[in-house]
């Protein structure tokens, strides 16, 4: 059921006039029920022509904006499909704007209205692209976006170029979601470390820089175990390399955490010797010994290894890595602060990339967020394992719906 908005989300729905409307801030403060509900009156009521609901892939469209539509609207007001959605009979456009390639899909639209999600995720190409799709009298576009870096070309060219009547813009905190339940805000704030990039973003909904260290939450004293409880099932998690590290991970899952039990790190630089991958695969069958193991995470780019595997292998699943960097950070980040993930004292290498990976300060005059591309590897295979496995069932994968 859709509950009656604040006194700031119902001034942002009225005033949801300009040709450009965003509202942005820190997670789950009502702005993207408050745009919605802006959408649905502007659709219900806007000139003739084309409309359209974009967002990071189709898939977020429908996890953070049809989903949510579809359980306070009548049935025959609101009818999802996978590319398409009809709202009060009119025909709206799904479409993901996942890369510079997405502009492709929406040339030669002409637009009365577009609402837009994560709009700070999408390429900036595709975002100029479709104001210019805005082109019927009377066109509006609104989205919602939480905050990124200070030079984010969002925040430079948009929401600190513009004024009105030309944009509209509004920021939410928490403090303007007053159905919150306490005990979830309180778990929220306890997911972010206060002082860390996470908090300042998501929790105070501020535009700041990453500096420093990327998990700047890290703690040995919390994160490092000597022991850890039998695990409900493992698996395993690489990163491959020739010339850079190869890197498995044996993690161990129950109910309510995971534990890196087990590394197996290999460098051929340092060792002057570059391994087959019938080499690495017989290491990793040691490496397992009688554990039985539920799958294999492997970085996507591994197509020979991935073949190798598959043949010596054949009664374990051999799955291609979700490698979102920014989004498996804020998740493996997120376990860390709730500590839901413990490392084993074992695991030298990937305790200290914990404290060694950091952010390139360069990228961030770009309006990038980028880590150095150094002392990742036992990182990079934990972010896929998290990324693939842990983002699709328990708290993680909710922790995802509110970022």
């Amino acid at each position: 059921m859709l509950e009656v908005p604040d006194l700031k989300s119902a001034i942002s729905i009225t005033d949801a006039t300009a040709r450009l409307n965003i509202w942005e801030g820190s997670v789950r403060s009502s702005k993207s029920v408050s745009a919605d509900i802006a959408w649905l009156i502007f659709v219900a009521t806007c000139p003739p022509g084309p409309l359209l609901i974009t967002g990071k892939t189709r898939d977020t469209v429908h996890r953070n904006i049809i989903d949510p539509i579809a359980e306070w609207m009548p049935e025959e007001d609101f009818k999802p499909h996978q590319n398409n959605v009809e709202i009060f009979g009119r025909n709206v456009y799904i479409v993901g704007a996942n890369d510079e390639k997405a502009i492709k899909k929406i040339q030669g639209l002409t637009l009365v209205g577009a609402l837009g999600d994560e709009i700070a995720t999408w390429p900036e190409s595709y975002f100029k692209m479709l104001l210019s799709r805005l082109s019927l009298e009377g066109a509006r576009f609104l989205g919602t976006t939480n905050p990124d870096g200070p030079f984010h070309w969002l925040k430079v060219d948009y929401l600190d170029a513009l004024k009105p009547p030309h944009l509209h813009q509004w920021h939410f905190t928490l403090e303007d979601n007053p159905y919150l339940p306490k005990s979830f805000v309180k778990s929220l704030e306890a997911e972010y470390k206060p002082g860390t990039l996470w908090h300042k973003r998501y929790i105070l909904g501020l535009w700041c820089a990453a500096e420093g260290a990327v998990y700047d939450m890290w703690d040995d004293k919390k994160q490092v175990v000597d022991t850890f409880e039998p695990a409900d099932s493992h698996s395993i998690a690489i990163d491959y390399g020739t010339n850079n590290p190869c890197v498995f991970l044996l993690i161990g899952t129950t109910k309510d955490k995971i534990v890196v039990e087990k590394e197996y790190y290999y460098n051929s630089i340092e060792k002057g010797h570059q391994k087959t991958d019938g080499e690495y695969s017989k290491d990793l069958k040691e490496f397992i010994g009688n554990i039985p193991i539920k799958v294999m995470i492997l970085d996507p780019s591994a197509a020979s290894f991935k073949a190798q595997l598959r043949r010596d292998f054949p009664n374990i699943p051999i799955r291609d890595a979700d490698n979102s960097v920014l989004d498996g950070i804020r998740l493996v980040s997120s376990l860390l602060q709730s500590e839901r993930l413990k490392v084993h004292k074992s695991c030298t290498n990937l305790i200290k990339e914990f404290s060694s990976y950091i952010w390139d300060v360069k990228s961030q005059t770009k309006g990038e967020d980028v880590p150095v591309k150094k002392f990742d590897h036992a990182l990079d295979a934990l972010r896929y394992h998290c990324m693939t496995l842990m983002s699709k069932a328990g708290s993680p994968r909710v922790l995802r719906r509110f970022i």
